[in-house]
């Protein structure tokens, strides 16, 4: 017998909140993985230099696709909040409107990134061959051509579980990576296209993950959405997307600090030094990913509960995210620590880059205790539709506060201190986001 569907009004024990997250988790960790195969069969089957590469550009791409995180995140949080508020109509013209909108935007950067594709790269890889520049190049300009449907796949991760069908979002993230493995194995084993085939086989699983929800979305079904006529209002609009900035913010400085780590490494250790580091942002993706997939998860009843005014589960969804982080927290780190060997020898081609990489997820690994915190307040408050804090998490903690320890610390520490760089940003980052709860708990009543 099925399972009863788990509806954005219930009270979430334990167990509910668990099953209710679980496939938007799944699915988090699940699009890490399939990234990571791409980087499995560059390393193994192309080499060193498309690995340097591909891991050089990626933060750029990730960079123009994270908009549609932020249409997805903060549009989710506007549509769950009039759907708390019991406005259906409303509620599916605004997600049209902003599914429109992504489409939009996500063909205006394609464009544009593009045309600056090779300076842009030539500036990251200043330090770094002329053939792992052009790499780079190659592999940006394919992902490039299918930005829409990467801004796609991030928003829909969102409004799947806003429209209570997460578990067919997640159906639909396996789909996209079984094609993007399968493909990754017919082009560049197969017929011999190197990393311009890998980028195709990404392509291919984005338009997967973007294009069937379109379908699903345009017919009738039993979600709390479907498309209708575009509802535009420039305020709602607009406060979608500053809502939703700080999970733009957070993607935008993720990758800003990936292109620093890079530029660090390059000086500190060279090209060995940027393949040690991608080999260990594999592993620290899928972490990060499985608080992201939770929090990501349990917005929409925030959202929900908030746009009611029922201020009792509010505390309650804060106080079980809390205790689910922080034991996630431990769990992840200890995970880090035993699997460092193994992880690292799957993608390391000498003994350099094996100890290089091994030790670097021996001490980036403790970041992983108190990362979840401020993964979980930002999507908090963006699920109260509280731009204005949860940009301030995002941003001070992935941006300012990671720059600093990473610009400072190698000064003292050498390599250490560049893999130790994260662990200090995020024990600032869990003081500062406990104080924004501190401050801001009398408004919201959590």
């Amino acid at each position: 017998m099925a399972r009863k569907r788990i509806g954005l009004s219930e009270h979430f024990t334990f167990k509910k909140l668990l099953r209710f997250v679980l496939p938007s988790v799944v699915m988090a960790v699940f699009t890490s993985i399939y990234t990571i195969v791409d980087g499995v069969f560059v390393s193994k089957a192309v080499g060193d230099t498309a690995f340097a590469g591909l891991n050089l550009i990626f933060p750029v791409i990730m960079i123009l696709g994270a908009v549609g995180m932020m249409f997805g995140a903060g549009g989710s949080a506007l549509i769950a909040k009039t759907l708390g508020e019991g406005d259906k109509d409303r509620a599916n013209g605004y997600f049209t409107f902003l599914v429109l909108a992504i489409v939009a935007s996500g063909v205006a950067f394609s464009a544009v990134g593009i045309a600056v594709l090779r300076p842009v790269a030539e500036l990251l890889g200043r330090n770094a061959t002329s053939e792992t520049v052009d790499c780079a190049v190659l592999y940006g300009f394919v992902l490039l051509c299918g930005m829409p449907f990467l801004m796609l796949q991030y928003s829909f991760q969102s409004f799947m579980i806003t429209a209570e069908k997460a578990t067919l979002g997640f159906w639909v993230t396996v789909a996209a990576g079984v094609l993007n493995g399968a493909l990754d194995a017919l082009c560049i084993l197969g017929f011999g296209w190197g990393l311009a085939g890998a980028a195709a086989a990404t392509v291919s699983g984005q338009a997967v993950a973007g294009i069937l929800p379109v379908i699903y979305f345009s017919c009738r079904n039993t979600s709390l959405l479907r498309f209708c006529k575009p509802r535009c209002d420039v305020k709602s609009f607009f406060r979608a997307c500053t809502n939703g900035a700080s999970e733009l913010l957070s993607n935008i400085s993720f990758s800003v600090v990936n292109m620093l780590y890079n530029m660090q490494l390059l000086r500190l250790a060279g090209d060995e030094g940027v393949i040690a580091y991608g080999i260990i942002m594999y592993m620290s993706t899928i972490f990060f990913n499985i608080f992201f997939g939770f929090s990501m998860g349990s917005a929409p009843p925030v959202g929900y509960h908030y746009g009611a005014q029922n201020k009792e589960e509010l505390k309650n969804l804060r106080r079980k995210g809390f205790l689910i982080v922080g034991v996630l927290g431990v769990v992840l780190t200890a995970l880090s620590e035993a699997l460092a060997s193994p992880f690292a020898r799957i993608f390391a081609n000498s003994e350099e880059i094996f100890l290089l990489t091994r030790n670097g997820i021996y001490l980036y690994s403790t970041a992983y205790l108190l990362m979840g915190f401020s993964v979980f307040g930002s999507a908090y408050f963006t699920a109260l539709n509280n731009g204005l804090v949860s940009g301030a998490i995002s941003f001070l903690r992935s941006l300012i506060f990671q720059c600093g320890a990473v610009l400072l610390l190698p000064v003292f520490w050498g390599m250490t201190g560049v893999w130790l760089a994260a662990t200090a940003a995020e024990i600032v980052a869990f003081c500062m986001t406990m104080t924004f709860f501190f401050v801001c708990r009398k408004k919201y009543g959590y």
